[in-house]
């Protein structure tokens, strides 16, 4: 299990935010923790660890105020560390080149894939074509109804057809080097991890998959490293001390590793 660091940006600042409290209207979120840090600060933090396959991800739809700002700020921690961390949010083909040249080892790509609530293979194949497999995360962030994981879309705010399960997982695998998955439900909160996900997921096991969501403890590391199977990575955002939690960044490292 690798620990992968995180850089969430919203409205032009380094936040961590309750995942399913982002709302598009009026650029608002839920805010566990705003920092006082750029981007650039904690890519070059990550750097000097030779932390890899964290993500950045920039909250703010293309068409907001602050989508600039929040654009920029990804550019910058992009350029501060080079091939070490991939970057979603608003990602096409008609962008995607972009960030790679700024430094992204990845796209993370969900919107322009699960279009209007299924999965457009169309979108799918041209931004692996644009890309390459081996440049190409696919967001699978995902909401809990009933006892099924549903992929959501639109910053989390829109659920789609698509039910996270194995064959899901098999397909969209020819296509992507590896998966990143929030539990929305959970994220931003502490509170535990998605048991049931992390089961799954685990079960599963033929690419990285980083999940994220819940963490707040190192017991919760250890749950999620059983239930897993010690196959999936994991980001922790706000129980990070260097985000305002309790667990410290340099212990969780020294876990994971």
């Amino acid at each position: 299990m690798e620990f992968r660091p995180c850089i969430d940006i919203h409205n032009g600042k380094v936040k961590q935010i309750v995942g399913g409290s982002l709302d598009d209207e009026g650029d608002r979120a839920a805010e566990n923790f705003v920092s006082e840090q750029d981007a650039a600060y904690f890519a070059k933090l990550y750097q000097s660890y030779g932390m890899k396959g964290g993500h950045i991800i920039l909250l703010n739809h293309v068409g907001s105020a602050y989508y600039e700002d929040t654009k920029s700020q990804a550019l910058q921690a992009l350029n501060a560390y080079p091939g070490g961390m991939q970057v979603g949010g608003g990602i096409h083909t008609e962008n995607a080149m972009e960030f790679l040249r700024a430094g992204a080892s990845h796209v993370i790509v969900t919107s322009y894939v699960f279009h209007n609530g299924t999965i457009s293979f169309e979108n799918l194949e041209k931004i692996r074509g644009t890309v390459g497999k081996e440049h190409l995360v696919l967001d699978l962030s995902c909401r809990r109804r009933g006892e099924d994981y549903y992929i959501v879309t639109d910053r989390w705010q829109k659920f789609t057809k698509e039910r996270l399960e194995e064959p899901l997982l098999e397909r969209l695998s020819a296509y992507a080097d590896e998966f990143l998955i929030h539990a929305v439900d959970v994220e931003g909160k502490a509170s535990g991890i998605e048991r049931p996900l992390a089961r799954r997921l685990g079960s599963w096991g033929k690419l990285p998959i980083t999940y994220a969501g819940g963490v707040g403890s190192f017991s919760d590391l250890e749950e999620l490293k059983e239930l897993g199977q010690g196959r999936l990575h994991v980001t922790i955002g706000s129980a990070l001390d260097i985000f305002g939690g309790p667990m410290g960044f340099s212990k969780v490292r020294e876990y994971c590793s």
